[in-house]
Formats: structure tokens, C-alpha cells, sequence
């Protein structure tokens, strides 16, 4: 399938920025079953001032703004050429190793509930990747979809505090019971086309386990289905801190609105 993307991220701010630094992370990654066909990032009031591939294989631009600006646009416009394999990524390719993706972070770190979550869950299964799917499909039941209680900082154990989280929440969540059972698991942000609609207001997550034979699996949590075809990698990481869009730091006694518009389509 062939996808068009059209993204478009606004940041607006109360007074003039002096000094801000931004790494971007909106380039999907080129591998098996997904191939860029053409892609383009290009910024209104800022400046890329380098590239690079971080620890994850994500490609990074390492942005500046401009000093006394008050608005800056990130716009992202491509083509990616995918395929369905059924989620099924294979062999651990990048610089991490897999033991590293079995550690625990600030957003995945297991408390009680996670931990009784786990037990719910069990481990009368046919197959490791069985029990994901059915960890996939209580972590909905326990966790609705429900955006505005959750945000960029909520860990796992906050979202089934309370009881209703967005895709990044169920990513975290199924990431941290993941890793409880022993497997490497990791945080995956991309962009997903919708059957419904073209219009998009934020981004799309899910997340991938590795298993023994096989390799990384994805899962998307929210939709209730492994990614196929409709589904372009961009970034991954130990959680969303790894693969966010755009992070950085920013000078200056000014607050901060951000506006988000992406289209994606065959």
C-alpha cells in the first residue's frame, strides 16, 4: 500500500522565545515491509543545525529557533510504500541490546496494579504470542480509551490508576506487563490510516515484544490488532520519552500552545 502524510505541528507562545533547542523525530524508519518513497521536514522559524541516528536507529533533527520569534511550524509531508506481514517485524536490528529493552523506565516502571494485571492475566496459554494478544485485550477492558485524564508524562501505573488512557497509555501499560513476563518490549510511535477518516489530530502509538524464534511482534492495543499495512514506523524507544515526536528545551518566561493537524491517505 502506498500512504501519503501530511503533518503539520504549530507551536505558539504568550512572548518571544530567547533560546530553545528541539530534536524532531518525525522520519519513519527504512526496513523490510516499509520503504520510503519520498519525505520532507522543513521548519518555519527555526533552523535544522544537524542530523543523526540516535541509540534506537530513529533519525533525529536537532533544530534551533530563532531568537524573539513567537511562532514555529514543523511541517512533514512524504510518501511510504508498506506491506502487511501481519506485525511481524523479525530479527533485533539497531545498536541496543535486547536485554536492554527488559529495563523498567520512569513511564513503564511496574507497581501494584500493573503487577495484579499480570496475575489477572496469567499464564495458561498456548503460545507467548497468545498471551500478548489476550494481555492486549485486558489492557482495554481495565484501561478504556478515553482522551483528556492522561498526558505525555502519565506512567503506566497512573493510567490504570485511572482507569482510562489514549494509545500512548495503552503502549506504556502493555510495555510494562511485557517486560514482567520476561520479554524485551519497546514503545513504537507512527502514523496509522484510518478507515473512517483522513483528518488526525495527534500522532498514533503501539508497541512491539520480542519472542524467542520469531522476533519483534507489534501490537497495536487501542485498535485490538497487530499492525499491517495502513501503519508507518517512525520511532521507537524504551517508552514515549525515547520516541517522541518532538522534545528539546527552551529558554524564556513564556508559555506554550501547541496545534497539531496530519492527514494520511492512500
Amino acid at each position: 500500500m502506498r500512504l501519503k502524510v501530511k503533518h503539520t505541528t504549530s507551536y505558539f507562545y504568550s512572548a518571544p522565545v530567547d533560546y530553545s533547542l528541539q530534536q524532531v523525530r518525525m522520519m519513519p524508519k527504512q526496513r523490510q515491509g516499509q520503504k520510503i518513497l519520498d519525505w520532507n521536514v522543513s521548519i518555519d522559524g527555526g533552523r535544522k543545525q544537524l542530523e543523526f541516528t540516535d541509540q534506537h536507529a530513529n533519525h533525529v533533527e536537532l533544530i534551533s529557533i530563532d531568537p524573539g520569534v513567537e511562532r514555529i511550524v514543523i511541517h512533514v509531508t512524504g510518501e511510504v510504500e508498506t506491506s502487511d506481514a501481519a506485525g511481524i517485524l523479525g530479527r533485533h536490528q539497531g545498536f541496543m541490546p535486547l536485554w536492554l529493552f527488559k529495563r523498567p523506565t520512569a513511564l513503564t516502571a511496574p507497581g501494584p496494579r500493573i503487577r495484579a494485571l499480570q496475575k489477572e492475566l496469567g499464564a495458561d496459554f498456548d503460545s507467548d504470542i497468545g498471551q500478548a494478544h489476550a494481555l492486549s485485550a485486558l489492557i482495554v477492558e481495565h484501561v478504556p480509551y478515553t482522551t483528556g485524564n492522561t498526558d505525555a508524562g502519565t506512567g503506566a501505573e497512573q493510567a490504570v490508576a485511572h482507569a482510562s488512557g489514549v494509545c500512548q497509555d495503552h503502549a506504556h501499560i502493555f510495555v510494562s506487563v511485557m517486560r514482567l513476563l520476561g520479554h524485551p518490549a519497546r514503545y513504537v510511535s507512527g502514523y496509522l490510516m484510518m478507515n473512517d477518516r483522513v483528518e488526525q489530530d495527534a500522532m498514533h502509538a503501539w508497541a512491539e515484544a520480542w519472542f524467542e524464534g520469531i522476533g519483534w511482534v507489534g501490537f497495536d492495543v487501542s485498535n485490538g490488532y497487530s499492525p499491517d499495512e495502513r501503519y508507518i514506523r517512525v520511532a521507537t524507544g524504551l517508552d514515549y520519552n525515547d520516541a517522541s515526536p518532538v522534545s528539546g528545551m527552551r529558554y524564556g518566561s513564556t508559555n506554550e500552545q501547541m496545534m497539531v493537524d496530519i492527514q494520511v491517505q492512500q
